[in-house]
């Protein structure tokens, strides 16, 4: 149990979203959930696995979910960042930091998505001589 008011302990709040059935989209293909969290989440299939990240790109403030699919990197249309699905990570220029990557769950009725980031959400940057390095 959490506290979050003077008035007493209340139950966690689950940030848990369902997804629908999802047993149609196919590997390499990609759906959009705008509603869902700040910049809505985008959902795809790589090698039989569901992975989700936040629809928005870390360099352009596009969404992710416009881009293209190519093996487990997700490509944003607009100036061709990548972002590993499977755990957010940036893969080079021009984003120089990753998006949150998100838990989805499939089971017979359906699929849900978990809003909690796994791991540390974006990687952190540092400058290093002058030049960017992610950690």
């Amino acid at each position: 149990m959490a506290t979050n008011r003077a008035d007493g302990p209340s139950e966690s709040v689950s940030d848990t979203h369902e997804l629908g059935d999802l047993s149609d989209l196919d590997d390499g293909e990609l759906r959009a959930f705008p509603g869902i969290g700040t910049h809505g989440v985008v959902v795809c299939r790589v090698a039989g696995q569901l992975h989700a990240l936040e629809d928005n790109c870390s360099h352009a403030d596009t969404p992710l979910s416009l881009g293209r699919l190519r093996g487990s990197v997700l490509v944003c249309p607009l100036h061709g960042a990548g972002f590993d699905v499977t755990d957010g990570s940036e893969t080079g220029p021009p984003a120089w930091e990753g998006v949150p990557c998100y838990a989805v769950a499939e089971a017979d009725d359906g699929a849900s998505i978990d809003l909690t980031p796994l791991g540390d959400g974006p990687a952190e940057n540092f400058d290093v001589g002058g030049r960017f390095e992610t950690r």
